[in-house]
């Protein structure tokens, strides 16, 4: 069997993908940033900050929503665990009690990256707001910082 090189003259000359080839669509991209250090003393999830909120209107009932998020969390508070999870209105798309993340401080102080994505099925053409919230096992506020984006 012979071998074919594959150049850019090649390449360039695709203008379409062969039927049988389904094909698919973004059609928006929505991102959302705060650098504020953002807290809490509830050890119930709550809102990390209204700015990191997005409305998104899927066009189809068959859309798929990809939302990630990252982060850098601080925790000072020794044997506690922070928490970080989103929301699909007020459903929370992670675990019920620790979300998608969980940094815990061991004897000291932490900052450690945390990041997070779920492929969301939606089911709906109306609008739906996303959010990230956070809560921790202590009664102590806690300091988070967060870059959000949504695909």
């Amino acid at each position: 069997m012979a071998l074919t090189k594959i150049n850019n003259n090649t390449l360039s000359a695709v203008t379409t993908l062969p039927s049988a080839i389904a094909t698919g669509k973004v059609l928006q991209v929505v991102t959302a940033t705060d650098s504020t250090p953002r807290g809490t003393s509830s050890t119930s999830f709550t809102l990390a900050s209204s700015s990191l909120t997005l409305n998104i209107t899927p066009s189809a009932t068959s859309s798929k929503i990809f939302v990630t998020f990252s982060s850098n969390v601080y925790n000072a508070t020794s044997g506690n665990n922070v928490f970080v999870s989103i929301f699909k209105d007020s459903t929370n798309l992670g675990t019920t009690n620790e979300g998608f993340c969980r940094i815990t401080s061991g004897s000291g102080t932490v900052l450690v990256p945390a990041t997070s994505s779920v492929l969301d099925s939606p089911s709906s053409t109306s609008q739906i707001t996303y959010g990230v919230k956070l809560s921790h096992s202590s009664g102590s506020t806690q300091s988070i910082y967060i870059n959000l984006s949504f695909f």
